[in-house]
């Protein structure tokens, strides 16, 4: 199962590391996308990461502050954010699919997705 960790709630301009790992799974052999919802609103791609190539593609609201990586021999898949605003919060998904190039435009044929992980950004 896809797991996603580092979360959390902070305040803006600061910055959060998500995580998302598998043990049942080899990560690189997937392209992964990360995924928010916010309350309220429709779940929208943020980040991914094309299978065997690496590739990378960001949605415009967060390009400029965000970096998403790949660490093999960890089998995970990271997603960095960096000066973060309140529109950033929600819950964060991470999921897996054989999509070369990667999208975040949609999320559809998604074979296998995490549980999600909350991400709160207030003063």
């Amino acid at each position: 199962d896809l797991v996603e960790s580092g979360g959390g709630s902070v305040q803006p301009g600061e910055s959060l590391r998500l995580s998302c790992a598998d043990s049942g799974i080899t990560l690189g052999a997937y392209s992964i996308t990360w995924f928010r919802q916010a309350p309220g609103k429709e779940r929208e791609g943020v980040s991914c990461i094309t299978r065997r190539n690496d590739i990378t593609e960001y949605a415009d609201s967060v390009k400029g502050r965000a970096t998403i990586s790949r660490d093999k021999a960890k089998n995970a898949v990271y997603l960095q954010l960096n000066n973060l605003k309140p529109e950033d919060t929600g819950t964060y998904y991470c999921a897996a699919d054989f999509s070369m190039p990667c999208t975040v435009t949609s999320a559809s044929g998604m074979r296998y997705w995490g549980k999600g992980i909350l991400v709160t950004v207030s003063s």
